[in-house]
């Protein structure tokens, strides 16, 4: 049995995929250097857009007409992301597709964060990519290892993490704001690294989800699968170090 914090590797996913979840032709399983070549892919598709977006919003008086970037890229990255959740066999033409729009949402949020904080998105994709690496290495070295215990805790970590952004959206709605976690204090500094942390952790879990497909001759359109799952880790950790390097900055 897999778990996974991340949505879109979930312990069940190597399980519903009926008559397809083996394959006996060595052409058409999934493999790690498919893997990792679709997850370079979809990065520079990412990249693409939102450097694209980037341009289109940055002026040398400020930031100008983010808010559709931001937006569109946000509520489509979303419904893309729903749609290769339930829909595995469809990621090949949704998973690029995700990558895309979520360019556009990284590329609007990204030239806002630097021009309240210059320099802020290097450090944080510098830190993104490091702790990707550091955490492939711990990995791959047997430093960590992804038991079932720990796939429980980090799960569970992931989880209460999201229904307090759930709680505070939802309260925001009202005009209610959950006091210190989002702000530059101490607690809002800790919460912040919390949040880091176990978005790392969760890299550790994709890994092993990726590994466990491989293993199990999952068809071949599951490296794009796989490749987008590790994204939507990448992506979340990011902007969690944008959110922390903005809190140390506005101190």
């Amino acid at each position: 049995m897999m778990r996974s914090g991340n949505p879109a590797l979930k312990e069940s996913t190597f399980l519903d995929l009926g008559t397809g979840s083996i394959v006996r032709d060595d052409g058409n399983v999934m493999t790690l250097n498919g893997t990792v070549n679709k997850t370079g892919l979809l990065l520079l598709l990412c990249v693409f857009t939102a450097a694209f977006a980037w341009s289109q919003v940055s002026t040398p008086t400020g930031i100008v007409g983010a808010a559709p970037y931001m937006w569109g890229g946000l509520i489509g990255g979303l419904v893309l992301a729903l749609v290769t959740i339930f829909k595995k066999e469809w990621s090949p033409v949704t998973a690029p597709m995700y990558a895309i729009v979520e360019g556009l949402f990284l590329g609007a949020i990204s030239a806002m964060y630097n021009h309240m904080y210059e320099g802020i998105v290097m450090q944080a994709v510098l830190l993104t990519f490091g702790t990707l690496f550091a955490m492939l290495f711990c990995y791959r070295s047997g430093l960590i290892k992804a038991t079932e215990n720990f796939k429980m805790g980090v799960a569970a970590a992931t989880g209460g993490i999201f229904l307090v952004y759930l709680a505070s959206m939802v309260l925001g709605m009202f005009g209610i704001q959950i006091p210190m976690i989002h702000e530059s204090g101490l607690v809002g500094i800790g919460f912040s690294l919390v949040v880091v942390v176990v978005a790392a952790l969760n890299l550790v879990l994709d890994f092993d989800f990726i590994e466990t497909g491989v293993e199990k001759r999952a068809p071949k359109y599951m490296e794009w699968y796989g490749a987008f799952g590790l994204i939507v880790t990448l992506v979340w950790l990011y902007i969690e170090f944008l959110r922390l390097l903005s809190k140390l900055q506005s101190r």
